[in-house]
């Protein structure tokens, strides 16, 4: 208690309520895009329909010249509503992978939070006695205490992990799913370097003297 893994957990916390909303909104079908999107293939099918029945009437097209001009409008609006229902289409997705990868961001950068908290928890000074310099942290933990400490390190960075999972469950975008992973792969290597120092803290514990 008062430490500032306890804070760095206190923030996880609060990360992980604004984790459920979002997981939330990343599940929920955006209508309002969607609804945007299908009008815009209905204004492209429309024009097809348009342009096809302009060239069945019989005296709708006279000449080369008018027959040129109508196509080159025709060809821009089609190009014109393309782009616009593809940006529609993509809309959605962009949006959720932006806010995703914020979050993401969040979770990667509280991973290294706790890595810099365990890195002066030394399991060396349990087994030894060492001089320490004017630059040297204090140590005022005890093995069971540093034990404690290191053991909720990797916890936190197993939960990191958990939370970083969640926005993924629902919305399986390439994007996304790669940061997952490489947070994933972030706090598999943090915890395996915190669980060497509590293996070593156990074997100084069990040597006699």
């Amino acid at each position: 208690p008062g430490s500032g893994l306890a804070g760095v957990a206190e923030e996880l916390l609060a990360l992980g309520h604004e984790t459920a909303a979002r997981v939330a909104y990343l599940r929920r079908p955006q209508w309002l895009i969607r609804g945007a999107a299908g009008l815009g293939i209905a204004a492209m099918v429309l024009v097809l329909v348009v342009i096809v029945r302009t060239f069945e009437m019989p005296r709708g097209i006279e000449g080369l010249d008018q027959l040129m001009q109508v196509s080159d409008a025709a060809i821009s609006d089609l190009l014109f509503l393309g782009a616009a229902v593809f940006f529609l289409l993509t809309l959605e997705t962009r949006l959720k992978r932006r806010r995703a990868l914020a979050a993401l961001h969040q979770l990667r950068s509280m991973a290294h939070v706790v890595d810099l908290h365990q890195l002066t928890k030394d399991p060396d000074r349990v087994a030894s006695v060492t001089t320490n310099t004017a630059s040297s942290p204090v140590r005022s933990l005890t093995p069971m205490e540093l034990g404690r400490y290191l053991d909720y390190c990797s916890e936190l960075l197993s939960l990191i992990s958990k939370i970083a999972a969640l926005h993924v469950q629902d919305f399986n975008e390439p994007v996304v799913l790669g940061a997952v992973n490489e947070i994933e792969a972030l706090a598999t290597g943090l915890s395996s370097k915190i669980w060497q120092k509590i293996s070593l803290l156990s074997a100084a514990q069990a040597r006699p003297g």
